[in-house]
C-alpha cells in the first residue's frame, strides 16, 4: 500500500487531503509541523510528502529544502500545498525543491493529476 506524508497544521485541509488519498486506496500519516515531519522523515520514507507553506515553527520552505537536501529523502516527491498562491510563492516552492506546488483549496481533479505524474 502506498503511503502519503501530509504536513499541515489545519484540520480541514488536513481532513481534505486525507480522504483524497484514503479514496484512493493510500495509507496517510499526518503531522501538524515540519519537525514532527522530520522526526517521521528520518525513520519512514513515505511515496510522497503534502506540504504546508505556513507551519508553526519553521516554515514549509525550510522543511522542503531539508527533505531534497538529505540522501535518504531527496527523491521522495514533495508537493506544497498553500494559500499562498501568487507566482512569487510557486516560484519560491519550485525553488526550494518541490516537485509541484498546489494552491488550497485543492480540487480533487488537480489532487489525482498530481498522484499520477509523481507516482508510478
Amino acid at each position: 500500500m502506498a503511503t502519503a506524508l501530509i504536513v499541515d497544521d489545519v484540520q480541514t485541509d488536513l481532513m481534505i487531503l486525507t480522504n483524497y488519498l484514503e479514496t484512493l486506496g493510500w495509507r496517510v500519516i499526518s503531522a501538524i509541523n515540519g519537525e514532527e515531519a522530520l522526526t517521521y522523515l528520518s525513520a519512514n520514507k513515505p511515496d510522497i510528502v503534502f506540504l504546508d507553506v505556513v507551519l508553526p515553527g519553521r516554515s514549509g520552505f525550510e522543511i522542503c529544502r531539508v527533505i531534497k537536501s538529505q540522501v535518504d529523502t531527496q527523491k521522495i516527491p514533495v508537493v506544497m500545498c498553500s494559500t499562498k498562491n501568487t507566482d512569487m510563492d510557486r516560484f519560491w516552492g519550485l525553488k526550494q525543491g518541490a516537485d509541484l506546488y498546489l494552491t488550497k483549496p485543492v480540487n480533487r481533479h488537480d489532487f489525482v493529476e498530481v498522484l499520477q505524474k509523481l507516482v508510478n
